[in-house]
């Protein structure tokens, strides 16, 4: 199944000419954890986590996450 979130944080990074590995040192986070969220698979993320990231990245909350528009319903 699609994620009804897309993830846009690679395509931010580049643009930026920032690693995940920089991301991760600045924000504290493992690099395994940042992989997850960046391949879309994650379940969730914290609000602290993504102020960390929109605030090293100089961005905006919907440059990295975007809806599609569809629900998406639990796997559980």
């Amino acid at each position: 199944m699609t994620m009804a979130i897309q993830v846009y944080l690679e395509k931010i990074l580049k643009e930026r000419g920032m690693t995940s590995k920089e991301l991760c040192a600045l924000i504290g986070i493992t690099e395994a954890n940042l992989s997850i969220l960046r391949s879309g698979k994650a379940k969730g993320i914290r609000f602290s986590t993504v102020n960390k990231i929109c605030y090293h990245l100089h961005c905006d909350i919907g440059d990295i996450l975007k809806f599609d528009g569809n629900l998406e319903e639990d796997d559980e």
